[in-house]
């Protein structure tokens, strides 16, 4: 049985999407990919952003507020990444552990 794999994008309505496919190369499967990719190094840039804000002693409010919003996003994304990097990774474990009957 193949695991739904949880996308890195919502419904409009915020609800996880997931796909079913058991082709890693699929179009959406790769789509999927290089979105966890966007959003990795999207994150790495925010990081960057808040931790100038936060280390400029003259940083106003909002920018302290635009900063945490852009961060508590970020990590909104890479929470979602590593949840469906690791429910592949335990499948993957799983199948291996599972011994094959041949006949």
């Amino acid at each position: 049985m193949t695991p739904l794999r949880l996308l890195p994008w919502t419904t409009p309505e915020g609800k996880p999407c997931y796909l079913s496919t058991d082709n890693d190369e699929s179009m959406l499967s790769l789509l999927a990919d290089d979105v966890e990719e966007a959003q990795l190094h999207s994150g790495e840039q925010v990081l960057a952003g808040a931790r100038a804000v936060l280390a400029d002693t003259k940083a106003g409010e909002r920018a302290v507020r635009f900063a945490l919003t852009r961060a508590a996003e970020s990590l909104g994304d890479v929470l979602r990444i590593a949840t469906s990097r690791g429910a592949r990774i335990q499948m993957t474990d799983a199948e291996a552990s599972t011994p094959s009957h041949t006949p």
